[in-house]
């Protein structure tokens, strides 16, 4: 009996060495890597490259894999709608969304914060559907900064154009309202003409700028001054003025900026950008993301700052790095 019994704990504890050895020995499940869709408004806007490079410097840093994919065309609604749809249905991590329209993308992101993925708006405001966070321009300052440029370059008196980017945009209407109340600050500037929209190419902006040059009679005087509220409206608007002979003699502020309007403003043919910092964007869009699923504390608003250009500081090697950020080392040549 007392055989019997030694035999079984000998048996036990083999047993249970072996169990403890194979314990040891397991490797541990590896981590699912977070997986982050980036939709942008567009794609084709030298603006979204540089949002697009910052959304890969963040990724790389942190760790994580970005899916980054949004409508060719601005006025794509549909398609970026489709986007968000299909990206919740894959189950990512989260989604980062700068939205077309702040009230159409509403019950998307409401789909996606459902399903438990969330959601970081940035770029431009959405009017509901829950974002954890929102990263941004202050863009109404934006907007007053570039009025109080203009006002200074008109010497407060002139006729004055605002070329409207496109309805549902909340990014820029709260340029636009900004330069508007800039206006009302100073009595002998006319705002002859406010309720143009260029639309969001390059073609429909050229189109409408060179419509309502013709229809204010600017070659007669009838505009003394401009503003453009975005990239595609800034280079529309450059374009007509061009055309007509008034580049350079009509006073001129657009929003954003290009290797063609930043060479426009060193012709002389702009007055002054005011820039956002994209590049500053892309990147906390994504970080923000990726503190909130690792349940870190994230900010409500994230104001990525803004600034005006001239070519007085143009050369200045801060100012350099937002107007013409090197985005090799992200998106390759």
């Amino acid at each position: 009996m007392r055989r019997a019994l030694l035999g079984l704990l000998l048996v036990s504890s083999f047993a249970l060495g072996c169990t403890k050895k194979a314990e040891e020995g397991t490797p541990e499940p590896e981590k699912k890597r977070l997986r982050i869709a980036v939709i942008p408004k567009g794609t084709t806007h030298e603006f979204w490259k540089s949002v697009h490079a910052g959304a890969v410097k963040a990724s790389r840093e942190l760790d994580v894999d970005i899916v980054w994919k949004g409508p060719l065309r601005e006025d794509d609604l549909k398609n970026q709608i489709d986007l968000v749809q299909s990206f919740t249905s894959q189950k990512v991590a989260g989604i980062a969304l700068a939205p077309l329209n702040d009230k159409a993308l509403v019950g998307s992101v409401e789909g996606a914060t459902r399903a438990g993925i969330p959601v970081v708006i940035f770029d431009s405001a959405l009017s509901g559907g829950k974002p954890v966070s929102f990263v941004a321009t202050d863009n109404r300052q934006g907007g007053r900064l570039a009025g109080e440029r203009l006002a200074k370059l008109l010497g407060d008196s002139g006729k004055v154009v605002l070329l409207r980017y496109q309805e549902g945009s909340a990014s820029t209407q709260e340029r636009e309202a900004g330069f508007l109340e800039a206006m009302k600050a100073h009595p002998k500037l006319e705002v002859v003409s406010d309720n143009q929209y260029g639309g969001a190419t390059t073609e429909t902006a050229f189109s409408a700028s060179e419509s309502l040059l013709l229809a204010k009679n600017a070659a007669g005087g009838g505009v003394t001054g401009v503003f453009a509220p975005n990239e595609s409206t800034t280079f529309g608007m450059l374009l007509a003025l061009r055309k007509t002979g008034l580049a350079g003699k009509v006073k001129f502020v657009g929003f954003d900026a290009s290797d063609k309007l930043v060479e426009a403003l060193e012709q002389g043919h702009m007055d002054a950008l005011v820039l956002q910092n994209p590049f500053k964007m892309g990147y906390l869009a994504v970080k923000t993301l990726v503190d909130q699923l690792q349940q870190k504390p994230v900010e409500a608003r994230t104001d990525t700052g803004v600034q005006v250009v001239d070519r007085d500081n143009l050369k200045d090697p801060k100012v350099r790095e937002i107007v013409k950020p090197d985005l090799t080392p992200w998106l390759g040549k």
